[in-house]
């Protein structure tokens, strides 16, 4: 191979600017009417495979907003009635430059309150039998050339589903009181139902805790700054940065609580396949609960 390319350099060299078809075959080693022939050739069922897979992979990562990594988007073809592994779409992503948007590094925000002695009813376990039965909760911040909208969000841990939020330019407690209200309004809470959250500030006041008693709803709280006891809030809200909000730019306060509402309803619950839900949208999760429960 080594003395092909030497031979093909000698004849630049001599000052070839365009090597003819019967040098290139004469440097190859097989015959003109063979390349022809090969030329000719009408494609394989194989190579039509793979350039209907990489047609129907584009389309599908620009209507992901080029946020499905490949795992995600094998799931999807499967979903359109396509089979491929994960490893023929990774190559063809690859192929494609197609490159899911990724994380940023995570900080500590948490502010402790002085809060009472709240156990922690969670210990990481975030998997629930029934929507509504146990809550998580956090807040998060989204730059704006006119200051930080602060957005607060009530996650139901059975279906994923984004089931309160609120939003505004401050992160006092009525903020997230809106969050849990709206998520109570959403869903049929159980007696026994639970809500989880770091121990910021807000979460631990009385003003909350008062907002929980009345709602019928036990709280629970992890430990100051271990993001993993908070992990599936912590987890939308590196979602939300990464697909959405670190890829826009955002010149009112207005435009984006108006973006981040049209992520949370329109995508991320009806849209986004979540890999915990087996590939599926949380609204379709809490479809199939609530189609079990009319059934039984």
């Amino acid at each position: 191979m080594s003395d092909m390319y030497e031979f093909i350099d000698e004849g630049y060299a001599a000052g070839d600017t365009a090597p003819s078809i019967t040098r290139m075959c004469a440097w190859l080693g097989v015959s003109k009417s063979g390349y022809y022939e090969w030329l000719s050739r009408p494609e394989s069922a194989a190579q039509r495979r793979r350039a209907f897979l990489r047609e129907k992979i584009a389309g599908l990562f620009e209507a992901s907003d080029g946020t499905y990594g490949y795992r995600r988007m094998t799931r999807e073809l499967g979903r359109a009635g396509v089979v491929a592994g994960e490893e023929l779409v990774r190559g063809l992503m690859r192929g494609l430059g197609l490159v899911s948007c990724q994380p940023r590094p995570w900080r500590q925000t948490t502010e402790q309150g002085a809060c009472g002695p709240i156990p922690d009813l969670v210990n990481r376990d975030f998997s629930s039998g029934a929507p509504g039965a146990k809550m998580v909760g956090d807040i998060t911040y989204i730059a704006t050339w006119q200051g930080w909208v602060f957005l607060a969000t009530v996650i139901d841990c059975a279906t994923r589903k984004i089931a309160g939020w609120a939003m505004d330019d401050n992160y006092r407690t009525p903020l997230i009181s809106s969050a849990i209200r709206m998520a109570a309004r959403n869903m049929d809470l159980p007696e026994d139902a639970i809500f989880h959250s770091d121990r910021g500030s807000n979460y631990t006041s009385v003003e909350f805790a008062a907002v929980l008693q009345e709602l019928g709803i036990r709280q629970s709280v992890g430990r100051t700054g271990i993001c993993y006891d908070n992990a599936l809030a912590e987890s939308f809200n590196a979602s939300l940065k990464v697909e959405r909000v670190h890829r826009t730019a955002y010149p009112t306060r207005k435009r984006a609580m108006e973006d981040i509402a049209r992520y949370i309803e329109l995508r991320y619950n009806r849209v986004r396949l979540h890999s915990a839900l087996g590939y599926r949208t949380p609204q379709e999760v809490h479809d199939e609960y609530q189609n079990r429960q009319l059934a039984a």
